[in-house]
């Protein structure tokens, strides 16, 4: 598993050590800026963990969380426990309290792979949810879903024949979505890769019944999208 940290200097010092314990994790990097944290979650969407203190965070934290176009697995780093149940409302693996131990960390790590994996055996398109719709809940299989669209506090899950509006956030739904069938295209849209039909400069074309549906590209998306598929030449 891909990992980064964001932490100050002794923190990242101590991770580092954590983490080449751990024949489980694979460090991508590790910053002691908030923006240069930033910039590896914008720019690559092959990691699956991330270490932030929040401690080196110039903004609130959950502002960032946010502000992430991108959030992997997240494992929060803190000298103060304040923000701990707010945190595992949005969805975090851990919450490390400072002095860091080995012992707590290696929790940590199980807690994420155990997440990381549950979330690998959800890539089959034959899993189902349930939506609700008027008074009913409506079964749902995954990979019916042709793409999902951001409309202020809530999303639309659209289909070949219908269209579910839910209250969710974009990134809550993104992180209960296996990423073996969708992948966020823009920050207004998510799609199922197996329903592209093309891709041009700046937007896609989804085939939703028997016509296409043309969606934007956001431009932080375009090389993780290109990198994320099966390509034969570049």
């Amino acid at each position: 598993m891909n990992c980064i940290i964001g932490a100050d200097k002794k923190s990242c010092n101590l991770l580092e050590e954590f983490v080449g314990k751990s024949s489980s994790l694979n460090l991508v990097g590790s910053f002691s800026d908030i923006d240069s944290v930033r910039n590896q979650l914008s720019g690559r969407q092959d990691i699956d963990i991330a270490f932030l203190d929040t401690d080196i965070l110039e903004m609130d934290f959950f502002d960032f969380l946010n502000s992430l176009d991108y959030q992997p697995n997240i494992i929060i780093v803190s000298s103060s426990d304040v923000n701990a149940l707010k945190a595992f409302e949005h969805n975090v693996v851990d919450y490390l309290l400072k002095p860091l131990t080995y012992s707590r960390f290696f929790k940590a790590i199980d807690k994420a792979i155990k997440y990381y994996l549950h979330k690998e055996d959800r890539n089959s398109g034959d899993n189902e949810i349930f939506i609700k719709k008027g008074s009913s809940l409506v079964k749902l299989k995954l990979k019916d879903i042709i793409y999902i669209e951001a409309l202020e506090n809530y999303v639309t899950l659209n289909t070949n024949d219908e269209r579910f509006t839910i209250h969710f956030t974009m990134k809550a739904i993104e992180n209960q979505l296996p990423p073996g069938i969708f992948i966020r295209v823009h920050r207004s849209y998510i799609v199922n890769k197996s329903m592209i039909q093309a891709i041009k400069e700046n937007s896609l074309d989804l085939k939703v019944g028997d016509e296409l549906k043309n969606l934007t590209i956001g431009k932080s998306f375009r090389d993780p999208l290109l990198n994320n598929l099966n390509m034969l030449g570049r």
